[in-house]
């Protein structure tokens, strides 16, 4: 007799045999060796050489039913060294050697190229605004402790911030020393760190006009 479902019924009755099969060519890697080239010797030139397979090369390999001791195959019982991370690609590495670099003058100086105003240009809004009537950009990448001068570029001095804490980054609402939103156009931001250097950011804005139905 059949039945329409005779395939998983196979699939069902696997013999021992198939299985074990199965977990022998599961664990199949392949191996490169590179030859050399005729008149050619090792370390002479540089090369490059890229293998790609599903499963790198390990010495000693303890796969399904592998005795690395042994280097015999036990596909019957218990594996003997069951594969680690089920047999897909394992790395190692280390951090030993990595650390931190605190008070480089250099590396404080390097950052200084990292000061950028944020949307830089400014059309009319900006995702850190919190409603309709609300104007703000982030001066950001800054050291802990700096000054931050906002000019026009005939040279009048809008707005000047002192920054002494950890956060990297400040928040302008566009306004002027007393208040006042500014005007449409470009400004200059600079930006003096004590001890360690200035930055100057070109900042580019077109302000939205005031919505008083907004209030």
């Amino acid at each position: 007799s059949s039945c329409t479902c005779c395939c998983l019924c196979r699939a069902n009755m696997a013999t021992p045999k198939d299985v074990m099969k199965r977990d022998v060519f599961k664990d199949i890697m392949w191996c490169g060796i590179p030859l050399l080239a005729q008149g050619q010797t090792l370390l002479a030139c540089d090369v490059k050489i890229r293998l790609r397979v599903t499963k790198p090369y390990q010495n000693n390999y303890a796969g399904n039913g592998f005795d690395a001791k042994t280097g015999l195959v036990n596909l019957i019982g218990p594996r003997a060294n069951p594969a680690q991370n089920n047999n897909y690609p394992l790395y190692k590495f280390s951090t030993n050697n990595f650390k931190t670099e605190t008070y480089d003058k250099e590396t404080a100086q390097n950052a200084l190229q990292l000061i950028n105003a944020v949307p830089n240009p400014y059309y009319g809004y900006s995702a850190y605004e919190n409603n309709q009537v609300d104007n703000e950009i982030k001066i950001t990448n800054l050291p802990q402790k700096c000054t931050i001068k906002i000019y026009t570029l005939s040279g009048t001095l809008i707005r000047e911030i002192k920054k002494d804490e950890a956060k990297t980054s400040i928040d302008w609402d566009l306004k002027n020393q007393v208040g006042i939103p500014i005007a449409s156009g470009a400004y200059l931001i600079h930006v003096d760190a004590p001890e360690i250097g200035e930055k100057i950011v070109k900042w580019f804005g077109a302000l939205r006009p005031l919505d008083l139905d907004s209030y």
